[in-house]
């Protein structure tokens, strides 16, 4: 009975979660600009129920009884317990009239977020900002135990285990390793020409296309739909409920289609967790990291294969209507994967890709480790673009305000993007010592390396770490290696690289 109580209870917070997180997708989709105040009202008004749940009495008692006997549970009751339990810890030493503040704050911030964009112009956002840094600033006295740093904390939000120690290590030999391929094309490469990647495909063409694509890789679109936003993201509030945004431009298919390949492998996640989690926080994710591992798996390890796009680029000729019929496929393969720094993350390149990350890692620490200004943080952030692309933002919008994040309070997610994309490259090379990757590829049958996925990673949700999917599933712990011999052997092609 007290493990019915307990599931009841717990089923109760995924479900008013669920609802947050459908008024979050609402509200970046089709929401009108003029409801935000209610909007904010509705969000902290949820997000305070979750709270009185996670903390009340009810549930107190109940981990109470259950830290004295364990044994009273069922598997799938333990494991519960044991995430629950993680979750009550981080919030039950919350202030609850903060918390509230706190969820008020970030539900207004996306406003002045936008309105910041509209003027491109980092100063309308900063007051939302600096509130919402306050707020996390106070929350890491309350949650920090034996981490070295006040970023550590954050981190531990995201990506379990991971600390400002072993980023620095391994961001720099990654960033090392991406200048020196940068280098050598730079010496002896041959830059594919890519003009023709702006002739205009109608929007609807696109949708179209990335749409079949997505379900072509295993996306279910019974289980899922794809709405327009100003950023690319998803939303899963269950298995059967997994919501996919791109942004479209007429004359850059790239943006949305890559947008939607790479949005659609968070979804994959989604909807593969093993459907006993229903209900219960082992449905979600066990890291950022982990989930964004599906995501650029999809858009980089698929999507940066030109096996792939000897199946998918016919079909793509055939519904732009001969707009590329002059153009052969391993141009096309090739202009997609051109290398040049740009100031935009999302429309950056396969090569570049990390060290838009690490810039915006390296902007965290300094916030919340060194008290850098906010003031400073537009000089901070376009003398950083500088120094590591050698471009420089005109003005904020393609500079400080082009990433959501930071208006929703997610203070070290950025690095998730990085380890991500590290897990993929090393789940590809796994994977390759058990299938054929490239020739599943070129025959069009994606469905064993879903099966590899599905099975070996998304199932888990988050009843695992993520260190110990990555080892289960690889035989080895993170090793930045794998990544830096794909992007290696990836340019080399593109750029006709012989030595």
């Amino acid at each position: 009975m007290k493990e019915q109580q307990f599931m009841q209870l717990v089923k109760e917070i995924q479900l008013l979660q669920a609802t947050l997180a459908l008024t979050g997708w609402d509200q970046q989709t089709l929401m009108p600009q003029t409801a935000s105040d209610f909007r904010s009202e509705q969000e902290t008004f949820l997000s305070q129920l979750v709270f009185e749940r996670m903390t009340g009495t009810e549930m107190t008692q109940l981990l109470s009884e259950f830290k004295k006997a364990p044994q009273e549970l069922s598997d799938l009751g333990k494991m519960t317990f044991g995430k629950v339990l993680e979750e009550y810890e981080k919030t039950s030493v919350l202030p609850a009239k903060d918390y509230e503040n706190y969820n008020r704050a970030v539900s207004k911030a996306y406003v002045s977020w936008m309105k910041a964009r509209e003027q491109k112009d980092f100063t309308g956002f900063k007051d939302s900002l600096s509130e919402i840094i306050e707020f996390q600033r106070q929350f890491i006295t309350y949650w920090k135990k034996d981490e070295a740093t006040n970023y550590d904390v954050l981190l531990n939000q995201y990506e379990p285990g991971m600390s400002v120690e072993i980023l620095d290590d391994i961001f720099g030999k990654v960033r090392m390793g991406i200048l020196s391929i940068v280098q050598l094309l730079k010496e002896h490469g041959t830059m594919p020409k890519t003009e023709f990647l702006h002739r205009p495909v109608a929007k609807e063409v696109q949708i179209a296309f990335a749409k079949q694509l997505a379900s072509s890789l295993g996306f279910d679109f019974t289980r899922g739909r794809l709405d327009e936003s100003v950023h690319p993201f998803m939303s899963g509030f269950n298995i059967n409920d997994a919501r996919l945004t791109s942004r479209w431009k007429e004359d850059n298919f790239q943006d949305g289609v890559f947008g939607v390949l790479h949005e659609q492998g968070h979804g994959q996640y989604e909807q593969n967790v093993n459907a006993a989690f229903t209900y219960t926080p082992l449905g979600n994710s066990m890291s950022m990291g982990m989930h964004e591992s599906q995501s650029l798996f999809q858009e980089i390890m698929i999507g940066s294969n030109e096996n792939l796009w000897k199946v998918q680029y016919p079909i793509f000729q055939e519904m732009t209507s001969g707009t590329f019929d002059d153009i052969e496929l391993t141009d096309f393969f090739n202009a997609l994967n051109k290398s040049e720094s740009s100031l935009i993350r999302v429309e950056a390149d396969k090569l570049t890709y990390i060290l838009h990350i690490i810039i915006r890692y390296e902007i965290e620490k300094a916030i919340f480790n060194d008290g850098v200004s906010l003031e400073n943080l537009p000089q901070l952030w376009n003398d950083k673009y500088e120094e590591y692309l050698g471009v420089r933002p005109e003005n904020d919008l393609v500079g400080i305000l082009q990433d959501i994040h930071w208006a929703g309070g997610a203070f070290g997610y950025f690095p998730s993007y990085a380890l991500g994309f590290m897990y993929a490259a090393q789940m590809k090379h796994a994977m390759s010592q058990e299938l054929n990757f490239d020739d599943a590829l070129a025959t069009g049958d994606y469905q064993a390396i879903k099966h590899w996925l599905d099975t070996k990673v998304r199932v888990y949700g988050a009843s695992k770490k993520p260190k110990d999917v990555l080892f289960e599933a690889t035989g080895e712990n993170l090793n930045p290696e794998y990544l830096l011999n794909e992007l290696t052997l990836l340019y080399k092609k593109v750029y006709k690289i012989v030595v």
